[in-house]
């Protein structure tokens, strides 16, 4: 073998075993037995006032600490929704504010509340997801966009206004914030299901802890 095929072989046994090396760290693991978070943290989990998605007395309960602005929680939502429908009335999802990306999140939160106020959250939550590259530009926001397209979902826009200024919006925005706090969220979207921290994050992981705690329910 002369020296440039030598080369050429060593080159081709670094990539394929770099190639091996990052798919072995990427793939998708079983979720290890989880621990649901301390006793003094689960009240902090979720709160009377919280939005909830899917049927209220579900066995399993999915906690998405959430900010509208993120990217991230974006594109997790139509993950979460194929998880509802996969797993029926045993699932339900209670979602916390967590406005980590400054004035655009929480003027989106303050529309999602006035929204849950008339009976439209849902599709107003998905029309302000759907949009978000148009208003949480993380170079250049422009929240007073989320407004115009709440009202394309079903907001009344007008009475809007003064909803959003409502001291029990104020109250819910300042207690998801201690809470965030409290349970140690540092980024979004964090998952909780049925008190058990997602860890590792990532969709498979997702779907692996909740049909362990499906099958447990029904066991």
């Amino acid at each position: 073998m002369n020296r440039r095929s030598l080369i050429l072989s060593v080159l081709a046994l670094g990539v394929a075993g770099f190639g091996g090396a990052t798919w072995y760290a990427t793939r998708p693991g079983p979720v290890a037995e989880a621990e649901p978070v301390a006793p003094e943290l689960a009240e902090a989990l979720i709160r009377s006032y919280s939005p909830v998605l899917g049927p209220e007395d579900a066995p399993v309960t999915i906690v998405e600490f959430f900010d509208p602005a993120c990217e991230a929680c974006r594109a997790f939502y139509p993950v979460v929704e194929a998880i509802m429908a996969e797993h029926g009335d045993a699932v339900r999802v209670v979602i916390r504010y967590t406005p980590f990306h400054g004035a655009a999140s929480e003027e989106a939160i303050r529309v999602l509340e006035a929204a849950r106020m008339q009976g439209v959250f849902e599709p107003v939550l998905e029309a302000v997801l759907r949009e978000q590259p148009r208003w949480a530009s993380h170079g250049a926001p422009e929240p007073g966009l989320i407004l115009e397209i709440a009202a394309t979902a079903g907001l009344d826009a007008e009475a809007a206004r003064t909803q959003m200024l409502a001291p029990d919006v104020v109250a819910i925005l300042n207690q998801d914030r201690a809470d965030v706090e409290t349970v140690g969220v540092r980024q979004t979207p964090t998952f909780f299901v049925n008190g058990k921290p997602l860890d590792p994050f990532g969709e498979a992981e997702l779907r692996s802890l909740v049909a362990a705690e499906v099958a447990a329910a029904r066991s």
